[in-house]
């Protein structure tokens, strides 16, 4: 059955496009009459130029062909046909893919942002929607009856910097003590910081705290393995509701208090999801730009997913899971390496809804190093993208959604953000318009590479007007990342080598004041772990296209904006993150 919040957000959507077809119209924009190779005197400005060296450096006058090498010219004109017949007209039809893939990307971005705004400038809140009553006055001394039987989770590998913060913040939760349960799922392969874990989880209990320390033998399934496991205790079997943290996060005493009632009250809810906050995010340029990513991600993706459709991706942490949806969806699975989209999305086709609450925020940490947050985009881009790949067809034949509850999981949530949001960004930004400085044959329209991004940039600023000061690093930064997403994206998809590989990202710990525990020798690190030289050979390709657009000013003039990507591609290529610590 089609929900109210469904029909609002594909109006919402529906005025979306027919918003940037009538601003695309009125612009002139949308024309594709425009053929895929242009000859003649569009590109004289290249074409001349280089006749005119063949001939200087021929030792023949620079007025015609007298003094250039037969064997030169021959070559030259070679080129020109290549490129004028076979080049150009292929990266031309490469172009309206982009232009296609662009207008899908901003007619979602749209609408996401528009659903938010809505949200933020009626006061919207899930309780609206959703009932929400506090337990027994938010006071559990008073009685244990009406609470029901919560699980926290920590799954943790190796967190010898930050295993005290979330064991301690899960110990410290405002809930009757023999209604929750603490379990610790360590993965952790060195000895010490697996015996410093152990000990940390027999000092909690020695205060009475009900806490489990849970061991494997193989680290199968990475982190869904662990959670899996954790499952499969008898003492787990007794539990209503699971709560997850990762083992930097750090809730706050009254985090069940606040989420718990959601589902209590709500049958048929089974996620509650809260927003993260950052203990650094203030650390360096790169966690400043990396808190815009997710402020966005936050604020506006999930907010709109919540308001409209009760659905968006589980973030892996920070959220309340009803145990019953967890066992109806199949249970905990690592066939990819997005495991928490992965459950989210089987417990949405079996008709289970979820709610975010953007008031309840979680600290947490960064990544610090420009090579950690990689690892962890690349995973959660290539997660995705593979995800797509595999469940696809479960969402088309699902049987208890709305078919606009379909388009909007297969379309919105999957094909553009995880598909042509990455792809477009970087064949687009980082290769064509390169490239079309040296081919004056190719045309891209000027909406394209200047209306669109513009809509978007003004469309993620509106939710983070306190970031507009580091706006032009994000745009800078981005134009990096999208490289490494598109790479990720295409190896989910078309499931290449590494496509399940999962790296944990490394945590250092910013908030921890026990200076008592000792620190593992750090290793010497090789040129090649130092320097990023992919990062290293795209900056040179940008800087030689810019350099080429500077020399031989043909009708186009990107060389402003190719310099400064080519500077931001070197800096990152050597690791440099606005803290001063270059190759680290």
């Amino acid at each position: 059955m089609v929900e109210a919040g469904e029909i609002g957000g594909a109006a919402v959507f529906a005025l979306a496009l027919a918003a940037a077809l009538a601003a695309a119209s009125s612009l002139g924009a949308v024309d594709f009459r425009h053929p895929l190779a242009v000859g003649g005197g569009a590109g004289l400005e290249w074409d001349g130029v280089v006749p005119w060296l063949i001939g200087v450096l021929g030792g023949g006058d620079s007025s015609g062909a007298g003094g250039v090498s037969v064997g030169v010219a021959a070559w030259y004109e070679a080129w020109v046909r290549v490129r004028g017949r076979v080049i150009a007209p292929t990266l031309q039809v490469a172009v309206w893919v982009c232009m296609v893939m662009s207008v899908m990307l901003v007619v979602e971005a749209t609408f996401n942002s528009v659903v938010s705004l809505g949200v933020k400038a009626i006061g919207w809140r899930p309780e609206w929607r959703f009932k929400w009553e506090p337990l027994a006055g938010d006071d559990e001394e008073k009685g244990s009856g009406e609470y029901p039987m919560v699980m926290v989770q920590i799954p943790m590998y190796n967190e010898l910097e930050v295993y005290k913060l979330s064991i301690g913040a899960a110990c410290e939760l405002n809930w009757p003590k023999d209604k929750l349960i603490v379990q610790v799922l360590d993965d952790s392969t060195d000895p010490f910081i697996k015996n410093l874990v152990e000990l940390e989880c027999e000092s909690w209990a020695s205060k009475g705290v009900n806490i489990k320390y849970v061991i494997r033998s193989s680290r199968k399934g990475f982190k869904a393995g662990a959670l899996k496991k954790g499952m499969e205790c008898d003492y787990a079997k007794q539990c209503e509701y699971i709560a997850i943290f990762d083992a930097d996060f750090q809730p706050e005493p009254d985090f069940l208090l606040r989420t718990v009632p959601f589902l209590m009250h709500n049958p048929d809810v089974a996620l509650v999801q809260a927003r993260w906050a950052f203990v650094n995010d203030t650390t360096s340029l790169l966690t400043r730009v990396q808190k815009m990513f997710f402020d966005y991600h936050f604020k506006v993706e999930q907010e709109a997913g919540s308001a409209t459709f009760a659905f968006f991706s589980f973030n892996g942490t920070a959220g309340v899971w009803r145990t019953t949806a967890i066992n109806e969806a199949g249970g905990w699975k690592d066939r990819t390496t997005v495991e928490d989209m992965d459950l989210a999305v089987r417990a949405s086709l079996n008709g289970w809804k979820f709610i975010y609450v953007g008031d309840i925020r979680v600290k947490s940490e960064l990544p610090s190093t420009y090579g950690a947050y990689c690892r962890q985009q690349f995973r959660w881009a290539c997660g995705g993208a593979n995800l797509f790949r595999k469940i696809a067809m479960d969402v088309l034949v699902a049987k208890d959604i709305s078919l606009l509850k379909k388009f909007y999981m297969l379309y919105s949530f999957f094909l553009v953000r995880r598909v042509v949001a990455p792809m477009v960004a970087c064949v687009l930004y980082n290769i064509i318009v390169p490239l079309s400085v040296m081919i004056p044959e190719l045309f891209i329209p000027i909406w394209g590479v200047a209306y669109i991004p513009m809509a978007l940039l003004i469309i993620t600023t509106i939710r983070n007007p306190r970031n507009l000061h580091i706006m032009p690093f994000w745009i800078l930064f981005e134009s990096v990342m999208t490289v490494l997403r598109m790479r990720a994206a295409l190896t989910g998809l078309l499931e290449l080598s590494g496509f399940n590989k999962w790296t944990v990202t490394k945590k250092i710990g910013s908030s921890v004041e026990d200076t008592q525990v000792p620190l593992l020798p750090k290793t010497r690190k090789r040129l090649r772990d130092r320097i990023n030289f992919p990062e290293i050979g795209f900056s040179v390709f940008l800087i030689f296209c810019a350099s080429y657009n500077l020399i031989f000013h043909g009708k186009t003039s990107y060389y402003f904006n190719l310099y400064l990507q080519g500077l931001a591609f070197l800096l990152l290529g050597f690791n440099f993150t606005g803290n001063f610590a270059c190759c680290q």
